[in-house]
């Protein structure tokens, strides 16, 4: 059934005939005749009695009437609200977003494109922080609107880091983040396959503790208490020292990817965890206009 059969067949009952119903609809009567006929066919049902007095429904046509009134009624309700929504998210003119330091310089430029493609008039303040739950916490109190984690799994944190109690968060996994092991060219596992996490026992791992770093809890999920840990700092450090064989380092491959290409780190091929660009909201705020317009842009 099509609304606009449905429309005609009201219009024939409420007028009692295909030519005042064609008048009102402002339609050719065998325009009228020809929707009645189809969705009589479509039912499988006789719809109306036709006489000379007229066209009368019969009980399917009762009960139908019945059904077409609410069909209409929640279709013209479901008209208004998505023409309200949309009126509601132009009328947003600024969001604002939080990313770990990492995040903002690598992954939220690519967002910020598709937000201005997708809303031109649309403002958007990052604000940047090197500590994860300082971000979360944030969105929690209502500073902003939603933030950018890496997490993994099915509930966030469960990476490994605690969820600021701020009240439960909503979230949605944008794209993957894949890791890469690295180390110098001339690292003794360079080319080499097969490898598991116990082979790099007796290593020294690169990290960043200092803020619960994301890569860092990756790698405590991945190896186990004989890979010697060296605080590195940031990830440039990190990257850094790896070239100059000073241990090896759990990095995401955008922040690789030159070096692998220059020849001045090498991938050793462990299997990895994957991380997810995980988008978090308050979920009082799901229906708001500002994050159905950030929602909309970021995935």
């Amino acid at each position: 059934m099509e609304l606009r059969q449905l429309r005609t067949f009201e219009a024939v009952v409420r007028e009692g005939s295909v030519t005042d119903a064609a008048v009102a609809l402002g339609l050719a009567p065998s325009s009228v005749s020809q929707a009645v006929r189809t969705l009589e066919k479509s039912l499988g049902v006789q719809l109306f009695v036709r006489d000379p007095r007229g066209m009368r429904t019969t009980a399917a046509g009762e009960r139908l009437l019945t059904w077409a009134g609410r069909l209409l009624d929640q279709a013209e309700q479901a008209r208004r609200e998505v023409v309200a929504a949309d009126a509601a998210d132009r009328e947003v003119t600024r969001v604002r977003l939080g990313a770990l330091e990492s995040i903002a310089a690598e992954l939220v430029p690519a967002i910020l494109d598709r937000l201005a493609a997708r809303r031109p008039g649309l403002q958007v303040e990052v604000r940047s922080e090197p500590s994860r739950e300082v971000l979360l916490g944030a969105v929690g109190a209502g500073e902003l609107d939603a933030a950018l984690v890496l997490d993994t799994g099915t509930a966030l944190g469960d990476l490994g880091f605690p969820v600021p109690s701020v009240g439960p968060l909503e979230f949605l996994d944008l794209e993957p983040v894949p890791l890469v092991l690295v180390g110098p060219p001339d690292h003794p596992f360079a080319g080499a396959t097969g490898l598991s996490a116990t082979d790099f026992d007796g290593q020294r791992l690169l990290v960043n503790t200092a803020s619960a770093c994301s890569f860092a809890l990756a790698a405590d999920r991945l190896f186990g208490p004989g890979v010697e840990r060296v605080q590195a700092g940031s990830v440039a450090v990190m990257r850094a020292w790896a070239r100059q064989g000073v241990g090896v380092a759990l990095l995401p491959a955008f922040a690789v990817t030159p070096d692998l290409a220059a020849g001045t780190l090498v991938a050793l091929h462990l299997p990895l965890p994957t991380l997810h660009l995980r988008l978090t909201w308050p979920p009082s705020a799901a229906a708001h206009p500002t994050t159905r317009a950030l929602l909309y842009a970021a995935t």
